[in-house]
């Protein structure tokens, strides 16, 4: 009983230790199948990702489908900036101690224009710039006269017109200096009217140039309408009479001109040269001569239908001359001023003539090429 007892004992013993074993084994594969099944199921789901993806990329879409998807942006395009026009060359910037050397104070008080130390004159200094080589080579301007008679057509000229017209004032004009700034500051060239034999300037407090006075009286008269204002370009003689066809008369006055650097327009309807033009090129002055007074009415047509004409004649291209230019005179009507706006305004897309302040209708002879070369800066635009 005991033996055997024993020995059922030691079998009911065993029997747990056995089964231990076996769940142990049991539970390791049961951890490596689960580890493979959960290794297999990540590599599953990636390709049955790709896969899905091709299918995707192969099927088509519906309009539905097109429809809640929204489509990528497309690229953003800068809108096309306009042609901007050639910036106008306007007036010389010189340094402060150059424009002070073409003023001289004299000993009365008088503010004159004189050419400076250096060489620069001011015909040259005060004109606007002008490059020959830009645009057409037949040119044509406009030089408005006698401004300053009226005050409301002088502000119209000044702020109305393009700038390529120059403004000639009336020396007695009332607060000159800032009148000729504000038409600087618009792009106008000026110049100042040399009354000659003019009893309505006198009316101003100014005396004209007579045949009757002497040469040191007109010379202190010139002077007395040169110290009027500063930064014009030079003097125009309008409709010459009597004193500006006597050449004892002239030189003087045009000898003082020319020592101080300014230039001459001549306003005169008398074919050929005259005595002005002859004694210009003698004494080296900038010179330009009009003969088309636009404001008288020709057939109707007034101030535009002449300057149509004048246009019309300078447009004449020839293989056997040189491209032809000429400037118009007009005097500063309001009506006139709106109507030139008007006419200059349709002119902007013209490619057969150039429109130009009076600085490029003047002629240098040798005399005037040699002093504008004392300063090499003033040959150029």
């Amino acid at each position: 009983m005991a033996r055997t007892g024993r020995s059922g004992d030691v079998t009911a013993k065993r029997r747990p230790t056995h089964r231990g074993l076996v769940a142990a084994y049991l539970f390791v594969f049961a951890l490596i199948a689960g580890s493979a099944g959960v290794v297999f199921g990540y590599l599953l789901d990636g390709e049955a990702t790709r896969a899905m993806d091709s299918a995707v990329a192969a099927s088509p879409v519906s309009p539905a489908s097109a429809a809640a998807v929204p489509p990528e942006p497309a690229p953003i395009q800068a809108l096309p900036l306009p042609v901007r026009p050639a910036p106008s060359l306007g007036f010389r910037k010189l340094p402060p101690e150059e424009s002070a050397g073409m003023i001289e104070i004299t000993t009365d008080g008088l503010r004159l224009p004189r050419i400076s130390p250096s060489g620069w004159m001011p015909w040259i200094a005060n004109a606007r710039r002008f490059d020959p080589s830009v645009g057409a080579p037949a040119r044509l301007g406009l030089l408005m006269i006698n401004v300053g008679l009226n005050e409301p057509a002088m502000r119209k000229a000044i702020e109305e017109l393009p700038p390529e017209v120059s403004l000639a004032f009336l020396p007695g004009t009332p607060d000159l200096p800032r009148w000729l700034q504000q038409a600087r500051a618009f792009g106008h060239e000026t110049y100042l009217m040399l009354p000659m034999d003019d009893p309505a300037v006198g009316e101003r407090g100014l005396r004209p140039i007579e045949a009757a006075a002497d040469a040191a009286e007109n010379l202190k008269r010139l002077r007395t309408i040169l110290a009027r204002g500063e930064g014009y370009v030079g003097l125009v003689v309008a409709a010459p009479g009597r004193p500006a066809l006597a050449e004892a008369v002239l030189r003087p006055l045009l000898k003082e001109i020319a020592d101080r650097g300014l230039a001459l327009i001549e306003i005169s309807p008398m074919p050929g040269p005259a005595s002005i033009q002859r004694l210009t090129e003698e004494l080296g002055v900038g010179y330009a001569r009009s003969t088309d007074v636009l404001d008288y009415k020709l057939a109707g047509e007034g101030v535009v239908g002449n300057l149509d004409r004048l246009a019309a004649w300078v447009a004449e291209a020839a293989p056997d001359r040189a491209p032809r230019h000429a400037f118009g005179v007009a005097q500063p009507d309001e009506e006139a001023i709106t109507a030139l706006r008007g006419w200059y305004k349709g002119q902007e897309a013209r490619k057969d003539v150039s429109m130009v302040p009076i600085i490029g209708h003047f002629e240098c002879r040798d005399a005037c090429m040699n002093r504008m070369r004392t300063q090499p800066a003033q040959l150029r635009p």
